[in-house]
């Protein structure tokens, strides 16, 4: 079986989502803070008119943060819950890799629980994202309640 995945890069490395999962890729746009939100939460942007929650991948993955550049973009995506956007350096397309190419992450990198598999590239790996799994529990329920208050102040 093909696994479709959007391969993006981050600080220079190669990391990838489930074709299936991500919505749109769009520029860089302003982000306004979300107060109260969990460490990982940037803010939020409105895209089309619907509040989307923006995760910072370096936050999460223990990166150095920059400053956001109008040319990075965010890759929209949806997870069980909601849609959240994620700031990456560049996105570079969709990638197949069979079921097999794909190794588990238990194995390799135990406790990276949002990372779900491992593939090859020619000149790499791709680190495969499960959105599901990015945010906690108490962080999801963080999240929630901080977009509750915005909306309420609004």
């Amino acid at each position: 079986m093909l696994n479709q995945l959007v391969a993006f890069t981050l600080n220079g490395q190669a990391y990838a989502l489930s074709l299936a999962r991500v919505r749109q890729v769009v520029r860089m746009v302003e982000v306004t803070p979300l107060p109260q939100a969990p460490d990982i939460v940037l803010g939020v942007v409105s895209l089309h008119g619907t509040v989307v929650p923006v995760f910072s991948l370096r936050r999460r993955l223990g990166l150095a943060e920059g400053e956001a550049k109008l040319s990075d973009h965010l890759i929209v995506a949806d997870t069980k819950g909601r849609s959240v956007a994620l700031v990456v350096d560049a996105v570079h397309g969709v990638v197949e890799r069979s079921t097999e190419e794909i190794s588990v992450v238990e194995s390799i990198v135990p406790g990276a629980d949002y990372v779900e598999g491992i593939a090859k590239l020619e000149n790499g790996m791709l680190f495969i994202h499960n959105l599901d799994r990015f945010l906690s529990p108490p962080e999801q329920i963080q999240l929630r309640d901080a977009l509750s208050k915005a909306r309420g102040a609004e």
